[in-house]
């Protein structure tokens, strides 16, 4: 009976994970200065590269289209950003120990600012897109391939987001995690998102070619410009399933060894 009664009162996991989402969700919206940031940096790298430097390295003016995707990219890499900051903070402010004495899974709390960070996410690249479009960009993608752009990104938030989070749980405070997770942004710099690999040095050229973010970004340009993304897009889905699995069970795994067993 004691048994039954137990597990009748035991909330199921759909409702602890919305209970966390939600939670995360409600910081978020008390952080409107991250969310502006997040929003706010990719559109005036998008404007100083178009307006700046888009004449020196393409004359001939269609120099948006081809930087807009590096930049959805950026916009995401650095919404993701803030997770491992939000997962450390949790980790180290006394909170987990809290929900250990709740009838719940406690893992969730990071699941949550998982699916908080991919809402906020999408909603700042649809209005860093929304800019793009105001300021010139000009794509050509089919409807087939507009669902294959979205899909594409919403996979590499996830990631991404992930990863972040994954680094979180393995930083000592959140100022570490902040550190840590500052380096993965340079990446998109050592891509194809602003410049062509070619252009580049040769010592240079093989870390562009063979690093994540640039089959990523090589699928979503051809994909928005109404190109055939050949080959790139299975190495842009195999890059990021494989990070992601990597990151989820780094996650899990650290988790349980600071948090205790679940």
């Amino acid at each position: 009976m004691v048994t039954m009664k137990s597990q009748i009162n035991k909330p199921s996991a759909l409702i602890t994970g919305s209970v966390f989402i939600k939670r995360s969700l409600l910081h978020s919206s008390r952080n409107a200065e991250a969310l502006i940031m997040a929003i706010a940096l990719p559109i005036l790298l998008m404007l100083m590269f178009t307006y700046v430097f888009g004449g020196a390295i393409d004359p001939s003016g269609h120099y948006v289209n081809y930087v807009v995707p590096g930049i959805i990219l950026l916009c995401a890499g650095f919404g993701s950003s803030s997770i491992a900051v939000d997962v450390a903070t949790d980790m180290t402010n006394g909170i987990i120990d809290r929900f250990r004495t709740m009838p719940i899974r406690s893992m969730n709390v990071i699941t949550g600012h998982v699916v908080a960070s991919l809402v906020r996410n999408l909603l700042a690249t649809s209005i860093v897109l929304i800019i793009a479009l105001l300021v010139g960009f000009r794509p050509s993608a089919s409807v087939f391939s507009w669902f294959a752009v979205v899909g594409v990104i919403i996979l590499f938030i996830l990631t991404f987001t992930w990863l972040f989070a994954a680094i979180g749980l393995v930083a000592s405070t959140p100022a570490a995690a902040s550190s840590y997770g500052f380096v993965l942004l340079f990446l998109p710099y050592l891509s194809s998102a602003f410049v062509p690999i070619s252009t580049m040095p040769k010592w240079l050229q093989g870390i562009a070619e063979h690093q994540p973010i640039t089959p990523v970004i090589e699928t979503i340009r051809s994909l928005l410009m109404g190109k055939a993304a050949d080959s790139q897009v299975w190495w842009a889905v195999g890059w990021c399933l494989l990070i992601l699995a990597v990151s989820i069970i780094w996650s899990t795994w650290t988790f349980k060894r600071k948090a205790g067993r679940r």
